[in-house]
């Protein structure tokens, strides 16, 4: 039954878009307007609807219908639904507890990459103590 409604719409959709390409455009005769006294608008005159227009309606109406018709048919008739939630992609995300921000990864015993040596407390000046520098103060010249 499915294949059916699939095959009808395949070829409904083609018909509509042969026959929405075989149409003029509103603004096909806009230069008319602008002095050819061909037109009595600027996109022309509309009389009533063509075969084409009304038939692009027919069909875009069925297209329509077969549409939600599939759509009901499938939600009845389609693949059973299971109870839990099925989150696809991500679902093997969902069981994997988070890693902790700005964790450091550890270092392999053993290793060849060298470690920092932590600084010993002594190393940091008081707050109110000035810090000692290692640059010789400027020699002050006088002229």
């Amino acid at each position: 039954m499915f294949v059916i409604f699939s095959v009808f719409y395949i070829l409904i959709a083609a018909a509509m878009i042969v026959l929405i390409l075989m149409q003029r455009g509103a603004g096909a005769d806009a230069g008319s307007g602008f002095g050819g006294g061909a037109s009595a608008t600027v996109f022309g005159a509309r009389g009533s609807a063509s075969f084409l227009t009304r038939a692009t309606a027919a069909l875009a109406t069925l297209f329509f219908l077969l549409s939600l018709g599939m759509g009901i048919y499938l939600s009845r008739n389609g693949a059973p639904q299971t109870a839990q939630s099925d989150l696809g992609v991500m679902s093997g995300l969902a069981k994997k507890p988070a890693p902790a921000q700005n964790a450091q990864p550890a270092a392999p015993a053993g290793s060849d990459v060298p470690q920092a040596p932590a600084k010993a407390a002594s190393d940091v000046p008081a707050a109110g103590a000035p810090a000692k520098s290692d640059v010789p103060a400027p020699a002050s010249s006088t002229k």
